[in-house]
């Protein structure tokens, strides 16, 4: 995946706009952001020489794009075992299992995702953040989406924007909910404790819809749809309610046992030390062909041990 060069012409339609606005137009399949960044570093050159964004074209120029790789991440390559489940020219989705963080970071210098990425397509290191879309908490299993170039990764980026990638969850909660419904409370960074977040009135939009799948004796099995794509959202919202995520080790405080509980189900609930929540199904539309992409995993199997458990305490009441 090398860098990409494209040679062509101003319409002489866009006479009298901005050439930050013409180049746009000319080439949808890059951000905006991007296309001012070349055009600052001197990788997009119009009849040969540097132009500024603000810079008015009058149809008819030359302009030459040298795509320019990009790191946002130094990672090096690691052989790490990942179950993809599917695989093109321009994108993979992988089922990235409990334990396993996304990206490398502070405590996590390696071992990540983003290094398993890097050693299955080396030519990953040009896209930003190794062509990763979006991210799950290192202990919530399931789906996760990764472009394999650029434009794969703009068009990727854009639809996630426009919240047109559907992502459903399932996700086991304490209590008993007696229906579906739709959280709507926006979410910021906890005021103190920086490294969780929390509902606040000054935070970013967040929308998470659920309907219930299962009920228990005290637990709720839900089916989870996010609108929108806040760090820990699910997490969050659930535990706002008051109904926190089984086994969330950071929302969920300390395990309170149902009474009358079996021991089978003590055991399992008291060594489920996770966030009782996988990414079960991705559908979007793929960038290059437009086919519509639909891919579903199951629950790994811890996941469905719990399930287990709980339902074999309804069904011997």
């Amino acid at each position: 995946m090398s860098a990409e060069k494209q040679i062509t012409v101003i319409p002489a339609e866009f006479a009298g706009l901005r050439l930050d606005q013409a180049l746009a137009r000319m080439f949808p399949e890059y951000s905006r952001s991007r296309l001012k960044e070349w055009l600052l570093a001197g990788a997009i050159t119009v009849q040969g020489g540097p132009k500024r964004p603000r810079d008015a074209v009058s149809g008819g120029e030359t302009v030459t794009l040298q795509a320019l790789a990009e790191v946002s991440v130094r990672a090096e390559a690691e052989p790490i075992a990942l179950d993809i489940v599917h695989e093109d020219d321009e994108l993979l989705v992988v089922n990235k299992p409990a334990g396993l963080v996304v990206h490398p970071g502070a405590g996590n210098p390696d071992g990540t995702l983003m290094n398993g990425l890097l050693h299955h397509v080396a030519a990953l290191a040009e896209i930003p953040r190794a062509g990763i879309i979006h991210r799950l908490d290192k202990d919530t299993s399931g789906l996760l989406l990764v472009a394999k170039s650029l434009t794969a990764h703009t068009a990727l980026v854009r639809l996630l924007a426009d919240r047109d990638i559907y992502r459903h969850y399932l996700a086991v909660c304490n209590g008993v909910l007696t229906g579906g419904g739709t959280v709507n409370d926006p979410i910021a960074r906890h005021p103190v404790d920086r490294k969780r977040m929390s509902v606040q009135q000054s935070g970013k939009a967040s929308v998470t819809h659920y309907t219930v799948k299962e009920r228990f004796a005290a637990f709720t099995y839900v089916n989870v749809k996010l609108e929108t794509g806040r760090t820990h959202q699910i997490r969050v919202h659930f535990a706002h309610r008051r109904h926190a995520l089984v086994g969330d080790q950071v929302y969920g405080g300390r395990l309170a046992l149902p009474k009358g509980a079996s021991e089978e189900q003590i055991q399992v609930l008291r060594h489920f030390k996770r966030q009782a929540l996988h990414a079960t199904r991705l559908a979007f539309e793929h960038p290059a062909s437009g086919d519509p992409i639909e891919l579903e995993v199951a629950p790994p199997k811890d996941f469905q041990i719990l399930i287990a458990a709980l339902r074999r305490d309804v069904a011997d009441e």
